[in-house]
């Protein structure tokens, strides 16, 4: 048996759990804590949004201008770019003389604080123009906080991707979650991938606060087989895959892949969606190198800091 399987009692329970999370599944978090609340930073943010949404629904250029710093800059899907609060209200001047009772949704995918007084949001945003069906775009948008209030600094708006339209029902995965308990802590930061071609993990394992394990993972769309694959790299130099089906409300993913040592694993994952912060897990058909494994039982999964629902899982 490989060394990681050496050690006795709850934490190989606990190790069981991170192989099976280096094996192309999306683990999230089987939290033991309370569900976090979100920053008051964070709460400012959505708040911005859901300002800057009313203040587009209702036509109100000069409103929608006054959420950008005076430098900001708009990147339109076409490429076209609207360098500064003056043009950036222009711009709205006339798209909404153009477009009359032009209405937009914000979707909220995860914000990010690369620094106290920056941030970062990705989204999907939906302009419905009427008689006309929806458009739907991905976003990027940066902000920095200056005099209490966030303000933004840019905006990029991109076309969804072929590969996008086979994801997005795994959108609500974006976003951090924490696997923690007495021994180990699973940190995993799910994102979007430019244009929303792939979406992008990366976990951190820490046993006992010493880094253990790290890795990399890579959902994507196989356009050959027409399905959704992941592909993961760990730090201790496994690897391995997994086919994805959906079967309504329920993810199926058959992984397979190989440790270090050179012996194969398996298991057969289901997720089932119960909202956009919460899922269930469940793992059969466990094997490490031909040996079965006991199944995980199924359990409840919670995302640290929830975020607005969704509509589509």
């Amino acid at each position: 048996m490989p060394e990681i399987w050496q050690e006795t009692g709850e934490l190989i329970m606990t190790k069981i759990s991170i192989i099976l999370a280096i094996l192309g599944v999306f683990l999230a978090a089987t939290v033991s804590v309370a569900q976090q609340k979100q920053s008051p930073d964070e709460v400012a943010i959505r708040q911005a949004v859901q300002s800057y949404v009313e203040a587009f629904n209702r036509g109100d250029a000069a409103a929608v201008a006054a959420q950008w710093s005076d430098d900001g800059e708009y990147v339109a899907p076409s490429g076209e770019r609207f360098k500064g609060r003056k043009k950036i209200e222009a711009a709205l001047k006339s798209f909404f003389a153009e477009n009359k009772d032009v209405q937009l949704q914000a979707s909220t995918s995860a914000i990010r604080f690369p620094s106290p007084n920056r941030a970062m949001e990705t989204g999907t945003a939906t302009v419905t123009r009427p008689g006309q069906g929806p458009e739907e775009t991905q976003y990027i948008a940066a902000y920095v906080k200056k005099g209490g209030a966030w303000k933004l600094t840019s905006v990029r708006e991109e076309e969804g991707s072929v590969s996008y339209q086979h994801l997005k029902d795994l959108e609500w995965l974006i976003g951090e979650w924490i696997d923690r308990d007495e021994n180990a802590t699973l940190d995993t930061v799910y994102q979007w991938a430019r244009n929303n071609s792939f979406i992008m993990g990366a976990f951190t394992v820490l046993i006992q606060d010493k880094v253990d394990l790290q890795g990399t993972q890579i959902i994507g769309w196989d356009p050959v087989a027409k399905t959704i694959r992941s592909w993961v790299f760990d730090s201790q130099g496994g690897f391995g895959q997994g086919t994805w089906s959906k079967h309504g409300d329920q993810w199926v993913v058959d992984s397979k892949g190989f440790l270090s040592t050179g012996e194969k694993v398996s298991a057969i994952n289901t997720y089932t969606y119960v909202d956009d912060n919460t899922f269930t897990f469940q793992s059969t058909g466990r094997e490490i190198g031909g040996e079965p494994m006991p199944d995980i039982d199924s359990v409840t999964v919670i995302r640290t800091q929830p975020i607005a629902s969704r509509t589509g899982k």
